[in-house]
């Protein structure tokens, strides 16, 4: 058993301790103030929050200095952890900065009497591409039967292939805005440069920027300049983050009626056509200010799951779903295989709807 002496002498030794403890938190949170200040800075002129080659000069000058009785190796470690800790306060710096974190912007889009983002959920159907008016108009049939206000609709087609079916172009956005004046229906269509977006703005309601598009940044500096609400896809190999920022580019020119559509990711699974990411909806809505929808047609690419995909994203607070339907999908010219046909639609909106 240890003698009073001993003992005396571990509280004095640990008294020392518990002094130098609170020295090093009053310089760690000095140096991480003086980070931030830097981490503004570097935001301010554009510059990376890593820095490597500085890390490397202040390791080396530690190491230099370092008397001991830590090794070299366990010195270099600690740096090593305060350096990351400091580099996630940066990030967190320049995350809370983005105006889509703002939580002062009302997040509800309203448009022509419709609400995206409030209590009520939103449904977008409609055909991959926009085929022929009957098709159209068949479809805006089945919506409104179904008291549904949104129709989608491609008109300019990115197909991986160029010698699949690449949209009607023009002649679709005619088509489209013809069918939604007749059935008072709001338009979702797609557009894949600036060129197609100042065709489009005449003729549809809700401008698309699809998966393959979410960092062509000219483009979503473009969509940011209109006053048109815009529904942004996650890139299919694209980052929360990165997905984040591509909205900022859209809201950062001003245009504050973004809608965000998580459609799936590309990973190495097969059985489905991507990976649904449930994960990245709550993130979303905790994170930003923004309404988010899911699209369960090219996130499984199977008709079979789309009503469990649904469920799930509305169980994870999603504002909406956007799904594929068509008159008749075996002769779609496009996705034919993950489109609804009517009865198929009827019986999955019926399981869905809230």
């Amino acid at each position: 058993m240890m003698n009073s002496k001993s003992k005396e002498k571990i509280k004095q030794l640990r008294l020392e301790i518990d002094k130098i403890n609170l020295e090093l938190l009053n310089l760690l949170n000095e140096r991480a103030k003086i980070a931030q200040e830097i981490g503004k800075e570097k935001q301010t002129h554009g510059y990376s929050i890593y820095d490597p080659i500085r890390e490397q000069e202040i390791l080396e000058n530690l190491i230099q200095n370092n008397t001991g009785p830590f090794s070299d190796e366990v010195i270099c470690f600690l740096f090593k952890e305060i350096f990351k800790a400091t580099a996630n306060l940066q990030s967190e710096y320049n995350t809370n900065k983005l105006q889509i974190s703002r939580k002062d912007i009302n997040p509800i889009i309203e448009i022509k009497g419709q609400c995206i983002g409030g209590k009520d959920k939103t449904f977008i159907f409609g055909p991959c591409s926009i085929e022929s008016e009957s098709q159209l108009e068949l479809t805006a049939e089945l919506l409104v039967e179904n008291n549904l206000k949104f129709i989608r609709g491609g008109a300019f087609k990115p197909r991986t292939s160029p010698y699949e079916f690449q949209g009607l172009g023009l002649e679709a956005l005619k088509m489209m805005k013809k069918t939604c004046d007749k059935y008072h229906l709001i338009s979702v269509v797609e557009v894949m440069d600036e060129k197609e977006l100042e065709l489009a703005l005449d003729y549809v309601d809700i401008i698309q920027i699809g998966s393959r598009n979410m960092q062509n940044f000219s483009l979503l500096r473009a969509v940011g300049k209109t006053t048109k609400p815009v529904l942004l896809k996650r890139g299919f190999m694209a980052t929360i983050e990165e997905f984040k920022l591509a909205a900022e580019y859209i809201i950062s020119e001003g245009n504050k009626q973004i809608i965000l559509c998580e459609r799936g990711i590309r990973t190495f699974e097969r059985a489905t056509r991507n990976t649904l990411d449930i994960s990245c909806i709550p993130i979303l809505k905790q994170e930003t200010h923004l309404p988010v929808i899911v699209d369960i047609s090219h996130a499984a690419g199977r008709k079979d799951l789309y009503v469990s995909l649904a469920k799930a994203a509305l169980a994870a607070s999603c504002d909406g779903i956007m799904a594929e339907v068509h008159p008749n999908p075996k002769v779609a010219l496009s996705d034919a295989h993950q489109q609804m046909d009517f009865i198929e639609f009827t019986n999955f909106y019926n399981q869905i709807k809230i």
